[in-house]
C-alpha cells in the first residue's frame, strides 16, 4: 500500500521561507517521478514542480527561481523548498507519485 504524507505547512509572512516534505512508503520510488501540486481556494489544482527519477526538474513558471524541488531516495522523501513566498502561493500543497496522492498540507502566506 503506497502512502504519501506531507508535512511542513503553516503560516509564513510574504518573503519568508518554508520547506515541505513528503514521506513516501509502500514501495521504492527511486525509478519514479515525484511531483508537487497545489490548490488555492476556489481554484483548480495545478502543477508546481516535478523531480524526475533521472535527476531532471521542472517548475511552474510562477515559482521558478523561488522554489526548489529535491528528493532523497534513501529515505523516500520528496522536498519543496519555498523561498520569497508570495500571498498567491497560499494553497494546499499535495505530493503525487504515480496515481497516488497525499492528503495535502496547508501553506498560508500573509502579506
Amino acid at each position: 500500500q503506497v502512502q504519501l504524507v506531507e508535512s511542513g505547512g503553516g503560516l509564513v509572512q510574504a518573503g519568508g521561507s518554508l520547506r515541505l516534505a513528503c514521506a513516501a512508503s509502500g514501495r521504492s520510488f527511486s525509478d519514479t517521478n515525484m511531483a508537487w501540486y497545489r490548490q488555492a481556494p476556489g481554484k483548480a489544482r495545478e502543477f508546481v514542480a516535478i523531480s524526475g527519477y533521472l535527476g531532471t526538474t521542472l517548475y511552474l513558471n510562477a515559482v521558478k527561481g523561488r522554489f526548489t524541488v529535491s528528493r532523497d531516495n534513501n529515505t523516500h522523501t520528496l522536498y519543496l523548498q519555498m523561498n520569497n513566498r508570495k500571498p498567491e502561493d497560499t494553497a494546499i500543497y499535495y505530493c503525487s507519485v504515480l496515481e497516488f496522492w497525499g492528503q495535502g498540507t496547508l501553506v498560508n502566506v500573509s502579506s
